[in-house]
């Protein structure tokens, strides 16, 4: 059983940055998510897109903010449970929760912060009849491993940054990497663009395009694909693989949470009130693009507003009998769980003789 004073659902920027702001609190997280990484869908749908509204960046690429918020809340150690989806929740006659995921694995707090922007994320995939009787048996719709595709033969699918940036990296991992695309061109970040380019020229990546995959075959295991080449039927082929890996992108569903009891508008939790982004079920929050109010606007920053004010409520829960005194870092500094501390250095007084 993982305890905490925050169980933190969803482990996109919101998510991330509740950390920063419960760990200033001294109250410790844990995180779900459904992914097998944090940062949400600016790791997994576009990590080298640029942000232009999160304030003091006047650009920052989508991977890089989270790489920065990860930095951010390092010294407040939170745990992570990755690659699971929260399920089932019980709540404990002293007003605390049970969360389990889908792979059994058990989490208990006080305090359940839902924090999972659109929903849990569910993989778009490709029309092919018998393609769920190869799941996990060489289809796979994520990377969660790279390992296991050493020294094997990979077909990647799909035109945008997920595919692009996979096909980069096991392109010094497997034995082969096959990167198929129904168009000549990609909708990916430039510089990915060109380096696929350039280890095609190399040998290094086997580009067919315009092209798609419409079948798979094999026995206990995936063994090959047919390829249908768009521009010309004639040329289609059955291509030898051990991976087949579609990365078509995420759809977004709001998953079990829906059946958690709260109360759901347009595929939204909604909170109560502003104040605090409390949820009908008392101890329950929801922050970030999950959430739905008057006035709500679904950014970033909003996220990153809504996530601090979310902090100080469940402080109040959790300790009703302190009474926290807010401090600004550049006063207070900011001391981790691990023993670090930053702070502005000190003034240096002198006499005047």
């Amino acid at each position: 059983m993982i305890k905490t004073d925050i169980l933190i659902i969803g482990a996109g920027p919101t998510g991330l940055f509740a950390v920063f702001e419960a760990g200033l609190l001294k109250l410790k997280c844990h995180i779900i998510d459904a992914l097998p990484q944090p940062g949400g869908q600016l790791s997994e749908l576009y990590p080298k897109k640029p942000i232009y509204d999160i304030p003091g960046f006047p650009e920052v690429k989508a991977g890089q903010l989270v790489d920065n918020l990860m930095e951010q809340i390092k010294s407040f150690q939170p745990g992570f449970t990755l690659g699971e989806k929260a399920q089932d929740i019980e709540k404990q006659e002293d007003g605390s929760f049970i969360v389990t995921t889908d792979q059994g694995t058990k989490h208990h707090a006080p305090i359940i912060a839902i924090a999972g922007g659109l929903g849990s994320f569910v993989p778009r995939k490709p029309p092919i009849a018998n393609l769920s009787l190869f799941e996990n048996k060489g289809v796979h719709y994520m990377v969660k491993d790279p390992e296991q595709f050493r020294d094997k033969s990979v077909v990647i699918a799909g035109g945008g940054d997920s595919a692009l940036d996979w096909s980069i990296y096991l392109a010094d991992i497997a034995s082969e990497v096959t990167l198929v695309h129904r168009r000549n061109e990609f909708r990916g970040a430039l510089e990915s663009v060109d380096r696929v380019k350039e280890l095609k020229d190399i040998g290094k990546i086997k580009l067919i395009t315009p092209a798609e995959i419409v079948d798979v075959h094999g026995g206990e295991h995936l063994e090959s694909v047919s390829i249908r080449m768009n521009n010309n039927p004639e040329e289609d082929f059955e291509l030898d693989t051990d991976y087949f890996i579609p990365l078509f992108g995420l759809s977004p569903k709001l998953g079990p949470i829906a059946d958690w009891g709260l109360e759901i508008e347009k595929n939204a939790i909604k909170v109560d009130n502003t104040l605090d982004y409390q949820t009908n079920i008392p101890g329950i929050y929801a922050i970030g693009d999950v959430n739905t109010y008057p006035g709500k606007l679904k950014l970033i920053l909003c996220g990153f507003h809504e996530a601090t004010l979310m902090c100080q409520s469940a402080f109040r829960r959790i300790h009703p009998d302190k009474r926290y005194v807010m401090k600004y870092t550049t006063v207070g500094g900011v001391t981790g769980f691990d023993g670090t501390r930053k702070e502005a250095p000190k003034a240096v007084i002198r006499s005047i003789d």
